[in-house]
């Protein structure tokens, strides 16, 4: 993918909305009801936007939402696409690329992930302290446009440290109000901050695959959101990764995993995932 691709579909969102939003959200499987919160919306189908793939998997709705959250301006990602479907990662980092171009300077990534740590219930958050890429490819491999930014970027904070500590505020903040009203979610079993391990899928994990990646670091395990920040760091932008767990690794509990567990606990915890999301916004704006 060149620049100029990138710059092409940087151009055709810019044209659908008067605004220059600042912030752009990603959003994961099961998660995409909270495009439907944006106001004064523009939609726009992934196959409308020069380069853009489309997405196959349930859950990611394929399409781009322009708008405002609670009045601030805001580019929505409902659903992405993913290596394991086929694209290569030139085609998974451009929607991220045309939002740096359009001139967006903050970036949510979400998603789904499964749990490694005993701690973190279906149904709790994760925010991403740090990553490990194992999905076996570096995004940026390949010739570098410096337009892009540089050869080799730094990684020691691709997860925006103050960004982190706004976001567990704002959870800690909605556990609190959620105990007071005698609901269901305690300040432990709501949010909780951790590595994410990406993989190539489809595939889930083995248990022997799960004991290695807990016995590396990792605290949740998915198929996504690495190689978008990677290619957010090397833009400049600043990045907040939020894992809404979905499931317990494979070898952690009894049965097998299915992705309608994935779709479930998406539409379970969406209240409050949209509740954080639109205060992080807030915060940030």
């Amino acid at each position: 993918m060149s620049y100029e691709q990138a710059a092409a579909a940087a151009e055709f969102i810019r044209e659908k909305c008067s605004a220059a939003p600042k912030t752009a959200i990603v959003l994961g499987s099961g998660l995409g009801r909270f495009a439907d919160s944006v106001s004064n919306a523009v939609r726009i189908p992934y196959e409308e936007i020069p380069g853009f793939a489309r997405s196959t998997v349930e859950g990611h709705a394929g399409q781009l939402v322009l708008g405002k959250i609670d009045g601030h301006d805001v580019v929505v990602q409902q659903g992405r696409f993913h290596y394991y479907e086929g694209y290569d990662m030139q085609q998974v980092m451009l929607p991220v690329r045309a939002f740096g171009l359009m001139g967006v300077r903050n970036l949510v990534l979400t998603n789904a992930a499964g749990s490694l740590n005993s701690d973190m219930t279906p149904g709790s958050l994760m925010i991403i302290s740090d990553h490990l890429n194992c999905i076996g490819v570096n995004p940026l491999r390949g010739p570098n446009d410096g337009r892009f930014g540089a050869r080799f970027p730094d990684m020691t904070e691709v997860y925006d440290r103050e960004f982190q500590q706004i976001a567990h505020e704002e959870a800690e903040a909605i556990a609190r109000e959620r105990y007071a009203q005698g609901r269901d979610a305690t300040l432990t079993d709501l949010v909780h901050r951790g590595v994410y391990c990406a993989l190539s899928g489809p595939t889930y994990e083995t248990p022997s695959e799960v004991r290695m990646y807990r016995q590396l670091g990792a605290d949740a395990v998915g198929m996504s959101t690495v190689p978008e920040a990677i290619a957010a760091r090397h833009m400049g932008m600043r990045t907040l990764g939020i894992s809404c767990i979905t499931n317990l690794a494979a070898g952690m509990t009894e049965g097998e995993i299915d992705h309608s567990e994935v779709m479930d606990t998406g539409a379970r915890v969406a209240e409050v995932f949209g509740e954080l999301l639109r205060r992080f916004v807030g915060r940030i704006s």
